[in-house]
């Protein structure tokens, strides 16, 4: 009994030593999560596509119950859009959990916001598994998609010059050397003349044949917006240190040589949405970057120059997503040693930018027996934008804090009005249950303006956007 006894003792120890190896390793791969650093590779690097493809799989293996990949679509020379993204149940849409989005290298010789998104993933992964409680928070109540590069076919043709040589165009375009900025359909046009008309003011109809006057990467990029019903999102570009909100189409196309403030009937939450990111960035937010002066680091994008068919005024024209521009460096193609400190001066910038996807009011719409009503419309007095329910009944209104009057509507429904307070932390829910209206004949509105658009031409400024 005795020398089985001590037999056990053995073994206990044994394991104990085994058990406090494991602890070790996994102290050692956590410390490896606090300092930030990725399981694979250089820690600041440029990524060619494959390279950047690999990162984003070690992302999804290093945190596979968080993350999921997949693509939206080809580019012109048939590399995949892939997008990474994190949630606590990843490929599922919960009710009133919103969508959010980060777009990069739209422009593929702009280079730094396809590395910014691409080191954000590995720290978002890793922070989550040290337990840091601020990103543990956003993924469990937000769902995030990270593209990180809607060009990859113009960065490998930037890419081939490098950082050293590459001019201020090549590779700007797809493969076709077309800017996307400027290939999204014109709904600014269709806007501003229902402005005058007291016509619709959200989810604009796309002209006939849309789909054959857009690139593929334009397309893809419009059928990811049709399947998710994003709330926020930022397009990182490069070439001026700004955030840069719509309009940027002016609404007067005649004024040449002037620039023309075009505000949206949201203007003043975008100012704040880029006021958070300017003020969070490291040095954004001074003013005086790359030769220019923007006043607090934002300003309207007409009021900059005016820009037709891009993809921040079509976001907010044809969706519920609310999008703005970040022009996050002077250098459009930046060396290897300063990506350390651009992504220390943008980090928080794009955590705190994130975070404001959860501001304003959301909730559901019910009819009488609790079922979910999918586009109803939601409208705010006074602010002359609505927004609709997503398939699950669930809807989403960024706002700034204040008292508003809500009113949901839906075809077939009685609307309902309700006065709710917003406050500056989390969204407040409030949640509409619509009663059934008597059927009536009446005649179908036509839709005014439902016009081929692609007779625009695109303007010749070719700016950082």
């Amino acid at each position: 009994m005795c020398e089985e006894a001590v037999g056990e003792q053995e073994l206990e120890w044994e394991q104990g030593r085994k058990r406090a190896r494991w602890t070790l390793l996994w102290l050692f791969a956590l410390l490896l999560g606090v300092m930030g650093l990725p399981v694979s590779g250089s820690d600041f690097q440029h990524h060619r596509y494959e390279d950047m493809v690999q990162a984003l799989l070690a992302v999804q293996n290093e945190c596979p119950y968080i993350t999921r990949i997949y693509s939206i679509g080809r580019s012109v020379n048939g590399r995949h859009l892939y997008v990474l993204e994190f949630s606590d149940n990843p490929g599922i849409h919960e009710a009133l959990e919103p969508e959010f989005k980060y777009v990069g290298n739209m422009h593929g010789n702009e280079v730094l916001g396809r590395e910014l998104l691409i080191k954000f993933s590995q720290f978002l992964c890793e922070e989550y598994r040290a337990g840091n409680q601020r990103i543990m928070r956003l993924i469990h109540d937000t769902r995030i998609h990270i593209l990180p590069s809607m060009n990859p076919d113009g960065y490998e043709v930037a890419a081939r010059q490098g950082p050293e040589l590459n001019g201020y165009l090549v590779g700007r375009g797809n493969a076709r050397e077309i800017d996307l900025n400027r290939n999204f359909p014109d709904l600014n046009a269709l806007m501003y003349y229902y402005e005058k008309n007291n016509g619709r003011n959200h989810h604009l109809p796309l002209p006939d044949n849309w789909e054959h006057q857009v690139e593929p990467e334009t397309l893809a990029v419009i059928k990811w917006m049709q399947n998710y019903n994003f709330v926020l999102s930022a397009n990182l570009h490069g070439g001026a240190v700004v955030a840069n909100y719509p309009f940027d189409k002016s609404r007067d196309p005649r004024i040449r040589g002037r620039t023309m403030y075009s505000a949206t009937p949201d203007d003043k939450i975008f100012r704040q949405l880029a006021r958070t990111y300017s003020y969070a960035h490291g040095w954004m937010h001074k003013g005086w970057n790359c030769g220019d002066y923007f006043n607090e680091g934002i300003t309207n994008g007409a009021s900059w120059y005016s820009l037709s068919r891009g993809m921040q005024d079509f976001n907010y024209l044809y969706t519920n997503c609310f999008e703005i521009t970040l022009e996050l460096s002077c250098d459009k193609f930046p060396p290897e040693s300063s990506l350390p400190r651009e992504w220390l001066g943008n980090r928080e910038a794009l955590v705190s930018y994130l975070e404001q996807v959860h501001h304003g009011l959301k909730g559901m719409v019910y009819d009488e027996n609790n079922n979910p009503i999918s586009k109803a419309e939601i409208s705010v007095a006074g602010i002359n934008h609505d927004v609709t329910s997503g398939n699950d009944g669930d809807y989403f209104r960024l706002l700034l804090p204040g008292t508003y009057t809500v009113k949901a509507s839906a075809p077939g429904y009685h609307p309902s009005t309700s006065t709710v307070t917003v406050g500056p932390a989390e969204a407040i829910q409030l949640h509409f249950y619509l009663k059934k209206a008597p059927k009536q004949s009446h005649k179908m509105k036509p839709h005014h303006g439902k016009k081929n658009l692609s007779s625009h031409k695109n303007p010749l400024k070719l700016g950082p956007r």
